[in-house]
């Protein structure tokens, strides 16, 4: 695996509230993907489309490492596409009252015959929208 989508931002809110947002499924759904397969244990598939009702992009995903509080690891994968697997790591580090969040999305090049929705460009684009503009406000507008 070359050359990973590495997106990390700092989020002010403690670390806690960070790992229950990346891992609660309920929570989830506020900021990330409607999940209703997802459990928080190693081994487990969970399925998801992208928001909206087309449902074109059919993901599956498996925990592969968990962490508590510091690393949640999973395949990513979109099963009626291509066999190919890709790897998604969400790492945290307390910074005081604020936690760094990194994500590594390895594997990218996996799905390169896959087209222009399946790049670089556009998952990284991706993961900092999900990040940046999503996961962040979601836990700095929360009390």
């Amino acid at each position: 695996m070359s050359n990973p989508i590495i997106v990390e931002y700092k989020v002010n809110a403690p670390i806690e509230r960070v790992w229950k947002a990346l891992t609660d499924k309920t929570e989830m759904r506020s900021w990330y993907f409607d999940i209703p397969d997802f459990e928080l244990e190693t081994g487990k598939v969970f399925n998801f489309y992208e928001p909206g009702d087309e449902k074109k992009y059919h993901h599956q995903a498996e925990v592969v490492e968990i962490i508590p509080e510091q690393k949640l690891k999973h395949t990513w994968t979109y099963p009626e596409f291509s066999n190919e697997k890709t790897m998604v790591t969400w790492e945290l580090q307390p910074q005081g009252n604020e936690t760094l969040v990194k994500l590594t999305h390895d594997g990218i090049d996996n799905f390169s015959d896959l087209g222009e929705n399946f790049s670089q460009n556009a998952f990284t684009e991706g993961w900092n929208g999900i990040i940046g503009q999503s996961l962040k406000p979601y836990l700095e507008n929360k009390s």
